[in-house]
């Protein structure tokens, strides 16, 4: 096969996965919602300030707040409860444009989309429609501060969900839909990015729909199956420990090893660590321009597990005649962790291609 058939082919056998634990389909409809006051935080709350996202390039614009259009939105993607998609759109009303870029953001690991309300004010106000969503069992689809972590232990228990990447980037795909079907938006000029979980929602979600034009992970782009040969999975599970604690009792280990890593992954994730993982669906990304943010020092993402995906992509990228529409940036002495110049490279790239 080409590279085109195996793209194909790849994508297929995705698409399936995603079908194989999803109740039934429904046209897709748009609901009025209301704006969140108390936004809900799983884990331990943030703090209410992010220098990174407040850094974000803004137009100084007189009464901004009058002149910011505000949708609170719920999208049905699927039956039943967690079918429901809370969208926030922001967007300026008066535009000189009749169909402006837009730019869906993705927010981290028990955080909300109303936490990334700074982001969005900061696009807006450069002429972007910007949007964010809740992702599966976060936000107004939680019920208590461990809807997220009870989720992934239900679905090591049961296999009937994927709440770690895969059900969130069958939203996505939902959401890509409704997006090109708004005649306010240039259907050609639709991004993605995301912080950390959020990163791997955007990869995975570019990877399947290329109707996301522009892609800029954030610390959040891995190799799965590096980080289980190479032992380095630890701080990626520290990051959602219950699930696999869980399964290592019922697995009857003494502590997690690679052996429960894989098998968690396996179950929840099917594929992530094998056929899905980074080194085959980042590079099906090009052509189109793929920005990949990481800190150099991060132990959830090592730039070490990415030695096949970032030469394979960067080929890929060279093969379709587009080496300057793809860019790693490794930040030095930076760990897990969205910086403010992370903010700003995404803010410029998605300037480069959606304004120029």
């Amino acid at each position: 096969m080409d590279s085109v058939e195996i793209g194909d082919d790849l994508r297929s056998k995705f698409i399936q996965v995603l079908r194989t634990r999803r109740s039934p389909e429904v046209p897709l409809q748009t609901q009025p919602a209301k704006p969140v006051k108390e936004p809900l935080y799983q884990g331990t709350p943030p703090a209410n300030y992010s220098e990174a996202m407040e850094s974000c390039p803004k137009l100084d614009i007189p009464n901004f707040k009058e002149l910011l259009k505000e949708e609170n939105l719920y999208l049905t993607t699927e039956e039943g409860e967690q079918g429901r998609l809370p969208l926030l759109i922001l967007s300026m009303k008066e535009s000189i444009q009749t169909k402006r870029p837009a730019v869906v953001f993705l927010h981290s690991t028990n955080k909300c989309k109303e936490w990334l309300r700074p982001l969005l004010e900061a696009y807006a106000s450069r002429g972007y429609i910007a949007v964010a969503i809740d992702s599966r069992y976060h936000g107004e689809r939680a019920k208590n501060r461990t809807t997220y972590e009870d989720a992934l232990v239900s679905s090591w228990k049961k296999g009937d969900t994927m709440p770690f990447i895969f059900d969130t980037v069958w939203d996505l795909i939902k959401l890509a839909d409704y997006l090109s079907g708004r005649d306010d938006i240039n259907h050609s000029k639709i991004g993605i990015t995301g912080e950390s979980l959020g990163g791997m929602h955007a990869w995975f979600a570019a990877f399947y729909d290329t109707r996301y034009s522009v892609v800029v992970p954030i610390i959040g782009v891995q190799g799965f199956r590096w980080a289980i040969d190479n032992d380095k999975w630890q701080a990626r599970v520290d990051s959602i420990k219950s699930v696999f604690e869980e399964a290592r009792i019922d697995i009857g280990k003494a502590v997690i090893d690679k052996e429960v890593v894989e098998k968690v992954w396996d179950r929840i994730a099917p594929g992530l660590a094998g056929e899905f993982d980074s080194n085959y669906t980042v590079p099906l990304i090009a052509p189109r321009p793929l920005l990949i943010l990481n800190g150099a020092e991060d132990p959830r993402c090592p730039m070490t597990g990415l030695d096949l995906t970032i030469p394979r992509t960067r080929k890929a990228f060279e093969d379709a005649n587009c080496s300057h529409s793809f860019k790693v940036i490794a930040e030095p002495g930076i760990g897990h962790q969205m910086t403010s110049s992370m903010v700003k490279e995404a803010s410029d790239w998605f300037d480069k291609f959606f304004k120029s």
